[in-house]
């Protein structure tokens, strides 16, 4: 395995297997639209993610299917809400660097700097149409349910985070209100879809909604810790509230390990299985330092 890919992508070392059917998933519904003007744009917005969020997709729904006496062939409904994941994922990228100035993604020039301003914004609305195509194929109105939870919390999400930026009193709070929106409820509807595809009980759906949400929140924190010198953001102007203080930072270091230990105490809820261990693994985000 090339070092420069685990580089780019802690993950592969590990699931490789599962990020590698997650691709070829998502490069076949892309492909079906090929004819398209938006197809290249398409594939250069979707290259180079790590896929967290439908990788806890595809675990989540074998960690609650371990522990059935029955187990029905969901494969294909799992991977293609996969892709729904993942381009609900691209989508709200796309956007978000416009509305955060960000020149580059991924190592490479950002999608608004490469296909301009207007493209960008048809190209999410072509996105948009594609998981409403896959949301059919599934036919699950509780996976569609799900999806358009989490569209529309992360769309408040970014409206929070705009106006709160203009905000010389913002707290804590505030940050971990954006973050609950923008970046915890797409965790928390992939692991409510994988959960909800594997046949759980409610209360193994709860347990596993609340799984994803939690760690969503520690993910956000960590990757603002790592990269808090971005002066747009949320997390760079509570530094700067608190004087940048090394404090500060020790608190918020605190806090998304306190996030994870809670996403991993959840899961005790569930039933031991070598998924439920993946999915514990992924709630150490250390590894995920690049």
């Amino acid at each position: 395995m090339d070092r420069r890919n685990i580089e780019a992508n802690p993950l592969l070392e590990q699931f490789s297997s599962y990020l590698s059917k997650i691709d070829e998933y998502l490069a076949r519904e892309l492909d079906l639209y090929s004819w398209s003007e938006f197809y290249t744009p398409l594939r250069y917005a979707s290259e180079g993610g790590k896929r967290i969020r439908p990788l806890i997709l595809v675990l989540s729904a074998e960690t609650i299917l371990a522990n059935k006496h029955l187990n029905p062939d969901i494969t294909e409904d799992m991977f293609l809400a996969s892709c729904a994941i993942e381009l609900l994922h691209t989508e709200s990228v796309i956007h978000d660097d416009i509305i955060d100035k960000e020149d580059y993604r991924r190592g490479k020039p950002s999608f608004h700097i490469k296909y301009g301003y207007n493209s960008s914004i048809l190209t999410g609305d072509f996105v948009l149409g594609i998981i409403l195509s896959i949301c059919t194929k599934i036919n699950n109105a509780r996976v569609s349910a799900e999806l358009s939870t989490a569209a529309t919390k992360m769309s408040e999400g970014e409206m929070m985070e705009i106006k709160l930026t203009k905000d010389p009193y913002l707290k804590d709070d505030d940050y971990i209100k954006v973050v609950e929106h923008k970046t915890a409820s797409l965790f928390e509807a992939a692991s409510k879809i994988g959960s909800l595809l594997g046949g759980g009980t409610d209360e193994e759906i709860c347990a596993m909604g609340n799984f994803g949400h939690l760690l969503g929140i520690a993910y956000q924190i960590h990757d603002d810790i790592m990269d808090w010198n971005n002066e747009d953001r949320l997390f760079n102007i509570l530094v700067r509230n608190n004087k940048q203080s090394a404090e500060f930072i020790d608190r918020m270091e605190q806090l998304y390990i306190s996030y994870s230990s809670k996403a991993r105490n959840e899961l005790k809820k569930i039933n031991d299985s070598l998924s439920k261990k993946h999915l514990e693994h992924l709630t150490e985000l250390t590894f995920l330092q690049f």
